[in-house]
């Protein structure tokens, strides 16, 4: 029976298994194996979430290498690679909606595996993105300790005769960042590994509504835990691949008020439907407003981005994340750009459908956010009222410490 335990990756985890969407070489780099060893295999896959103002995340991955020893080093034995030949550069916004792309496959003898290393290709114009609007590739700053090798802890146990799938869940939006005043973007891969069954949220969403940067998440506890765009022609999505559980269903779109679904649960194996192309969600249309102001780091951060999200709570209902953002490495301004001034329409789950939403009532009146500031190492903060109601506001400013 085959097990694996799934913690959430570090950030610099994620820009390898990135890249070797399409495929990949076969398990080179293992010596060769004895007879009387039993063997099984290990098949690695990638999907993604989607990027914050990019039409394109290039990134380009040279090998996986998988070890059974959590400590080993690059130059230690018991190395077995998955090696793409040549390198391949990959756009990670390809993969949305639950898409998988194959990043190769390896023999490794039966046992417990403790250790990934995802290798990135440093060339010239290797690693880019596009923004949103452009068609230029600007290219992202990568550390050198991607280009040398990952270590990512993710542990798994390999059976005789049987293979392990692992897919890799990369989240664009969170890791490109600003490089602070001197402009650029940094590489800061966030990336967790998720449940290789097809299971999840699905529906549509009124096509209407997808001319006006329409974001589904799905959210526990106001934490976004994955997000997707629908498709740009029909309106349907899916939040792929999530731990079994209980999640808040969030729907969003420029000039229209957000829907909500509470308590949407889901299993390990099949897929929880909230709407039918016949009977899609469709969003009501709402004025907004901007939350904009600069967050502070001290003592000051030469890695690490602040993120600032608005927040509603629902009366007897779920706290959730309408949006978020990503300040410049080391603090800076934001935006927090086109929120409802309309409060959410919001649904309990049910298995009848079309669900029917009604206007939320929330903690706060409607055009009124609770504003959170938060950065690696560093003590979140948050504003407990911030009103667009009339106004928006520009000087919601936080000063975060250790």
């Amino acid at each position: 029976m085959m097990k694996y335990t799934v913690p959430a990756l570090s950030l610099a985890a994620v820009a390898g298994l990135l890249a070797a969407c399409g495929g990949g070489g076969g398990g080179g780099g293992a010596s060769s194996t004895p007879a009387t060893v039993q063997m099984g295999s290990v098949a690695v896959s990638l999907t993604d979430a989607p990027a914050c103002g990019f039409d394109a995340v290039n990134v380009t991955v040279s090998k996986v290498r998988i070890n059974q020893s959590a400590s080993a080093s690059d130059t230690d034995s018991g190395w077995t690679d998955i090696t793409l030949s040549p390198a391949r550069k990959i756009n990670l916004l390809n993969l949305n909606n639950g898409t998988l792309e194959a990043l190769g496959t390896a023999s490794l003898s039966a046992g417990h595996y403790s250790q990934l290393r995802l290798v990135l290709d440093g060339g010239a114009n290797s690693n880019t993105v596009v923004k949103t609007g452009t068609t230029t590739e600007v290219p992202l700053d990568t550390p050198s300790a991607l280009t040398s090798g990952i270590k990512l802890v993710n542990e798994f146990d390999v059976a005789a005769g049987q293979r392990v799938d692992l897919v890799l869940d990369f989240d664009a939006c969170k890791s490109i960042v600003t490089k602070g005043n001197s402009g650029g973007y940094n590489l800061k891969p966030v990336v967790k590994v998720v449940p290789t069954a097809l299971n999840g949220i699905s529906g549509f969403v009124a096509t209407a509504a997808l001319g006006s940067h329409v974001a589904v998440s799905a959210q526990q506890n106001g934490v976004v835990v994955a997000a997707t765009t629908p498709n740009p022609s029909t309106g349907e999505f899916a939040l792929a691949r999530l731990p079994a559980g209980n999640y808040d269903v969030v729907i969003t779109a420029d000039g229209y008020a957000a829907n909500v679904v509470g308590a949407v649960p889901v299993t390990a194996s099949a897929m929880t439907q909230l709407s039918t192309a016949a009977a899609p969600i469709a969003p009501a249309v709402s004025l907004s407003g901007n939350i904009s102001g600069s967050v502070t780091q001290t003592p000051a951060s030469s890695t690490e981005p602040a993120q600032v999200a608005a927040l509603q709570s629902i009366t007897g209902g779920p706290t959730v994340t309408l949006k978020y953002t990503l300040t410049p490495i080391g603090g800076g301004a934001y935006t927090l750009a086109k929120l409802p001034v309309t409060a959410p329409r919001y649904v309990a789950y049910s298995t009848t459908l079309p669900l029917v939403f009604g206007t939320a009532n929330t903690v706060l009146p409607a055009g009124q956010y609770r504003v959170d500031a938060s950065a690696n190492g560093y003590a979140a903060k948050s504003v407990p009222v911030v009103n667009i109601a009339t106004a928006d506001q520009s000087n919601v400013n936080f000063a975060l410490t250790p």
